[in-house]
Parts: structure tokens; C-alpha cells; sequence
């Protein structure tokens, strides 16, 4: 178990992957038409170089970066790969308000899912907590609008759940394998890219970017679709992945905001709403994190 005070900074650490995707939806309408595959290969490129980037500042043999346990390169690929793939899919054989609305299960999940690793231990209000964000980003996912999930859009529904269930499987299974470095997410990385180039050709027709289009897809390798995902490893191997999963709601909602001052959304009673709701649930599931010796009330 990590002393409280470098477990505190590592869930600070990871925290700031929410940050950063909350650009995400930001810097997606800012790229323009580029096709989901092409831009997550494009980003994923980007991603890649940072990875070999501090490969190479660590001096050495580059490879014995690749030198990593099938297990540790399985978790890797189908986390940072299958979570897009089946999430793309989701979209496409489903109204994209149900299927993000599944797919935003992922925090939840995180938080039950933690209560299954070794020396952690779930309590009320941190599954409280992230009930209530799921539930504001509902909210922000519906607009406050009415929804129904329809038989002919199963397959899409499905996909998303697999989506959630893939994400937050694999925060929970890299809890697991702490002692492969973060630096091993530059390899999921590179083979994420490669696995989308290759759905790029088989499913899309690639699109030239144009002027700020170009800026937009740098800032998302390096960003949200980039040094996102090496701070979110440091953050679920080393600090308080319960507190993390609650905390990822912050995202949809920030990311709203970004689009509202950016023109690009509108204001209402819904994002008020959901403010409130992922606010306070996050408060609510960080109850332990600010106050580590409080008794346990439930």
C-alpha cells in the first residue's frame, strides 16, 4: 500500500487524464471530417512518439521497452484499441445518445470493480457518489430529454456495453500488474495506431486535414488521445482508483462546458443540473480521500 501522501499525488496525477479528456469533444469538432478510425490512428501516432520519446531520454536499448509479458501486451492493446473500436461501433449501430449514455458506465464500473482488488475496500458513499455522476452525465448525455432503448439497435447497445465493461477492466487489471511501468503505455500506443490504420482502410475514406484541423489532431495525440492515457496508468497503478472512477465524470461535464464557451453548445437547465449531481457525487466519493483516517460509517 502506497503512503497516503504519494497516493494522494498520484490520484492527482491520474485525475489530470480527466482533465484532458474533457477536450476531447472540443478538439474531435475541431478536426473537422476526419473519419473516427483515421483520427484515433493519427492521435495514436502522435501518442507513440511521446512514448519513444521518453524511451529514448531513459538512454538504453529502446526495445527492452517492448519487452513486456503477453499478458501485460494483451491488457494493453484490447484496453487503449478495443475500447475505441467498440466504441465506433456503438456508434454506428446506435443512436448516439443511448450508446454514449451505456458507454459512460466505465466510472461506475471502476468504482464496484475496485471492491474486487486486494486491499481495497468499497463503501457507501463512494458507490453514492458515483451513482451520481452517472446520473449527471446522463443528464448531459440526454440533454434532459426523454430516450427508449429499441430491440433493432441491440447490437449497438451492446458494443457500448462492452466499450464500459473494456475500459474499466482494464483500469482495474492495470491496478493488478503495478510493477510494469508506465512507459509500457507507449508500446499500447504504437499498436493501437497500427490496428486503426488498418480499420481506417478497411472501413473509411481517408480525408486530408486543412489548416487548424491539423492543430486540433496534434493537440489530441499529445493531450487527450496521448500523455492522457500515461498519467491515467500512473494514477490507477498508484493511487485511489475508486476516487479516480468517481472523479471521471468531471469529464462529460467539463467537456460541456468547453463546447458552451466555445459556441459550440447551449446552456440549459440540464448542465445545471448535471453540475450539481457530478459535484456533489464527486464530493461525496472523495470523502475518504480528503479525510484518510475518518471511521468508516457504513
Amino acid at each position: 500500500m502506497e503512503p497516503a501522501q504519494n497516493q494522494r499525488q498520484a490520484t492527482i496525477v491520474g485525475f489530470s487524464a480527466v482533465l484532458m479528456w474533457a477536450t476531447l469533444a472540443l478538439l474531435t469538432d475541431l478536426s473537422g471530417t476526419v473519419p473516427p478510425f483515421q483520427l484515433t490512428a493519427m492521435a495514436f501516432t502522435i501518442a507513440f512518439g511521446i512514448g519513444l520519446a521518453t524511451w529514448l531520454q531513459a538512454g538504453g536499448n529502446v526495445l527492452r521497452h517492448l519487452r513486456l509479458p503477453w499478458r501485460v501486451w494483451a491488457i494493453g492493446i484490447v484496453g487503449l484499441f478495443g475500447y475505441h473500436f467498440f466504441y465506433f461501433m456503438a456508434l454506428r449501430h446506435a443512436p448516439a445518445v443511448e450508446a454514449s449514455l451505456i458507454a459512460y458506465l466505465w466510472p461506475l464500473l471502476i468504482v464496484f470493480f475496485s471492491a474486487l482488488l486486494p486491499g481495497e475496500r468499497l463503501r457507501w458513499f463512494h458507490g453514492a457518489g458515483a451513482i451520481a455522476g452517472f446520473l449527471g452525465a446522463g443528464l448531459l448525455v440526454t440533454r434532459g430529454q426523454s430516450f427508449a432503448f429499441e430491440a433493432q439497435y441491440t447490437t449497438g447497445y451492446l458494443a457500448a456495453l462492452v466499450c464500459a465493461l473494456t475500459w474499466s477492466g482494464y483500469s482495474i487489471l492495470s491496478r493488478r500488474f503495478g510493477a510494469i511501468p508506465t512507459s509500457a503505455v507507449g508500446g499500447f500506443c504504437g499498436a493501437t495506431a497500427v490496428l486503426a490504420w488498418i480499420c481506417h482502410a478497411l472501413f473509411e475514406t481517408t480525408i486530408v486535414p486543412t489548416g487548424w484541423e491539423w492543430v486540433a489532431i496534434l493537440a489530441l495525440g499529445l493531450g487527450p488521445v496521448g500523455l492522457a492515457f500515461f498519467t491515467w496508468d500512473y494514477g490507477v497503478k498508484r493511487g485511489n482508483i475508486r476516487v479516480l472512477g468517481a472523479l471521471s465524470y468531471a469529464a462529460p461535464l467539463l467537456s460541456t462546458l468547453l463546447l458552451i464557451v466555445a459556441g459550440r453548445a447551449q446552456a440549459s437547465w440540464s448542465v445545471g443540473l448535471a453540475c450539481g449531481l457530478i459535484v456533489g457525487g464527486a464530493i461525496l466519493a472523495t470523502l475518504d480521500f480528503f479525510r484518510p483516517g475518518m471511521k468508516n460509517p457504513g
